[in-house]
């Protein structure tokens, strides 16, 4: 399935802010001292948000490998939690699990994860799998990305052509005016989606908004790039909640999740655009008939920029190994063999059905989603693919330990401007304090 961001902060571990101070004056973390470096005939716990891949594919693991996987699926906010928690008690959890982009921060000054270039040859992947630097943290690869998530614009092209704009916008002053005609030519009367719920999915779309305006939201010491009405975060937000008072985005938008706003605006034809959606929807979403009444109509649009299109930024998961793994040499096996080029490339659909991972959204490498456009296999591939190539992190050296409660503070003040209970200029005041005070601490 795509990647959504609705809830994904709800679940708090209880003292984690304590475990942040204790290592941020550098206590240590420690590992099992009862892991073992067997790799054959032991049985593995592999624990993810998500469905497990097909079993012909995991046989064929453990018939090279002598390694058995025992697949756990919970749901990401879960997860987190118990992540968290088996951490924070020094207790065996899982010897593979979920290492999501925006904890990468956390995780690493934590020291809950193994380094995973001690395990795998991550060197030597940096070139086809562009989002790894998202996952690096004090110069330690904290999870290996094995799906390739990034924010994208997806565009209505019949509707934009029914009202009469054919010329695919390439700048952000291009893209507002095509929408403006596709209101005012009555083909939709909202054109444009925004999940203005006060969730995840709205911070994550005002960061790709301020990468379109030509800037960057906090730098590298955490402090926020967007204070000031020049900046291209402080525009981004008012460009968010102009389109809202000017009709361009529907009123209901107020209390609308990104994957309810995929599901039942974009998917449904009431909408023409999604400046910042995520990678795969297209072919996960939009393209199935039996839910969707746009299908064959909705493409990938290069996010447009103030002069041009712009990099997209990521926001994979990736795959780690936990300092209490009981069989961590056996866990680095499987995630070589997870994350590998042949195994992505059978999870599209290159092997044959029965190999087919029908809740995968896109490679992690180039060299994948490249050999899917070849065979026809991935809607917009050559987009996709050059997108792919040029993504960009959220946050150069990785997110703050303290994205949580930034992110909170911007959803909330975001949605609060939508409402109209805060102004554009209390809104980004409120966030940009948030940041400033948590950089300091």
């Amino acid at each position: 399935m795509p990647k959504t961001r609705s809830s994904k902060w709800k679940a708090v571990v209880p003292g984690l802010a304590m475990l942040l101070a204790l290592a941020a004056c550098g206590a240590p973390s420690v590992g099992n001292e009862d892991a073992s470096d067997r790799t054959s005939g032991v049985t593995i716990n592999v624990v993810l948000a998500a469905e497990p891949p097909p079993q012909a594919l995991l046989d064929e693991f453990t018939q090279d490998t002598g390694i058995t996987v025992n697949w756990v699926n919970i749901d990401w906010d879960s997860l987190q939690t118990k992540i968290s928690a088996a951490a924070a008690a020094n207790t065996y959890f899982a010897d593979a699990t979920n290492v999501d982009w925006s904890r990468v921060g956390q995780l690493g000054k934590l020291g809950w994860f193994q380094p995973m270039e001690d395990f795998v040859d991550t060197g030597a992947m940096k070139d086809d799998v562009p989002q790894l630097a998202s996952f690096t943290s004090d110069g330690h690869v904290v999870g290996v990305p094995y799906d390739a998530s990034f924010m994208v614009t997806t565009v209505n092209k019949d509707l934009f052509e029914k009202a009469g704009v054919t010329e695919m916008p390439t700048t952000i002053d291009d893209y507002t005016q095509a929408l403006r005609t596709v209101k005012g030519k009555g083909v939709s009367e909202n054109p444009l989606n925004i999940p203005f719920a006060a969730a995840e999915g709205l911070s994550t779309y005002w960061y790709e908004t301020t990468a379109a305006f030509g800037g960057t939201v906090l730098d590298t010491q955490g402090n926020p790039q967007f204070s000031t009405p020049d900046s291209a975060g402080y525009k981004a937000a008012q460009w968010m909640v102009d389109a809202l008072k000017e009709g361009l985005v529907p009123k209901g938008n107020i209390n609308v999740t990104d994957s309810q706003g995929q599901q039942t605006l974009m998917a449904q034809g009431s909408v023409a655009s999604t400046f910042s959606d995520y990678s795969g929807t297209v072919d996960t979403i939009y393209d199935v008939k039996e839910s969707s009444k746009v299908a064959g109509d909705v493409a990938y649009l290069p996010t447009p920029g103030v002069d041009g299109p712009v990099a997209n930024l990521s926001n994979p998961d990736a795959v780690g190994i936990p300092k209490q793994a009981k069989y961590p040499e056996a866990a680095a096996k499987f995630i070589d063999w997870f994350t590998s080029v042949e195994t992505q490339s059978a999870f599209a659909g290159l092997d044959g059905p029965d190999k087919i991972y029908t809740a995968y959204p896109l490679p992690s490498h180039v060299s994948a989603v490249s050999k899917m456009v070849d065979a026809g296999k991935l809607s917009g591939g050559e987009e996709l693919v050059t997108m792919l190539e040029n993504s960009k992190p959220v946050f150069e050296g990785g997110a703050p330990t303290w994205y949580p409660k930034f992110s909170n503070a911007v959803y909330t003040s975001l949605h609060a401007a939508a409402t109209g209970s805060m102004t554009v200029e209390q809104a980004v005041a409120t966030m940009a304090k948030t940041a400033q005070d948590l950089a300091k601490s």
